[in-house]
């Protein structure tokens, strides 16, 4: 059965309310819980690589990211390996943040609309950001006009809604999926719980992998249309 706050939300506040009066949000008590062990694990991985000797583990973890790589020469083209940071840290943040769906006692910070909506926001200012910094701020801005001049300033409104709008639909697809996903494996563990959750478990995986996948794919894609934009 879905439990409307994850394991850690009282005591975490009760222990936040020592020093301050309002309670912190069960999404970013969970994105947090995410952070820390990310801070934890992933130095921990990084002090166990072995030129000469990869586990399987490792192996799998060089197959991922070489994918990566491959993904982003093949979408942004040369120089997009260098994208891999901000891609690598989406990936991880997202799919982690989804896994936990699977565990009844916590709560996919992904499943939030303000988290969501956080990491679209971010996506934008990186991608635009990335624009201006490789051909300049006239340049990036320039190409929202469009090839035709006198068309020119309807072209830049709607180019304008059109970005902006990438955060809303960036945000809304993960969240929709992630809590609609969510919701639907506490209902239908709650109604067959000794038959489903194995399969629901697997279904999730693959949802919480394939929503990752997604997200770093259209960011990606943006990146690369706005680091190659042709000039007008």
């Amino acid at each position: 059965m879905e439990h409307e706050h994850s394991i850690l939300y009282e005591p975490f506040n009760r222990l936040w309310h020592n020093f301050f009066p309002w309670d912190v949000p069960d999404h970013v008590i969970m994105a947090l819980l995410v952070l820390v062990i990310s801070a934890i694990v992933f130095p921990l991985m990084a002090r166990r690589i072995s030129r000469d000797n990869p586990s399987n583990f490792q192996q799998f973890l060089e197959l991922i990211v070489g994918g990566l790589k491959g993904m982003l020469t093949d979408i942004i083209g040369h120089g997009g390996e260098r994208h891999l940071y901000i891609i690598g840290a989406f990936a991880a943040f997202i799919f982690m943040s989804n896994i936990m769906g699977l565990f009844f006692f916590l709560q996919p910070p992904t499943s939030n609309v303000n988290t969501t909506f956080a990491l679209s926001t971010i996506a934008f200012l990186y991608y635009n950001w990335q624009g201006i910094a490789a051909q300049g701020i006239g340049h990036y801005l320039a190409h929202f006009g469009g090839p035709v001049w006198w068309l020119s300033p309807f072209m830049f409104i709607i180019e304008l809604i059109g970005h902006f709008a990438r955060i809303l639909s960036l945000a809304m697809r993960l969240f929709g999926n992630i809590f609609g996903e969510h919701a639907a494996t506490g209902v239908f563990m709650g109604m067959l719980p000794l038959v489903l959750p194995w399969p629901m478990m697997g279904l999730g995986i693959f949802g919480a992998f394939l929503q990752t996948f997604v997200f770093i794919m259209l960011n990606m894609v943006y990146i690369a249309g706005a680091v190659t934009a042709e000039e007008h």
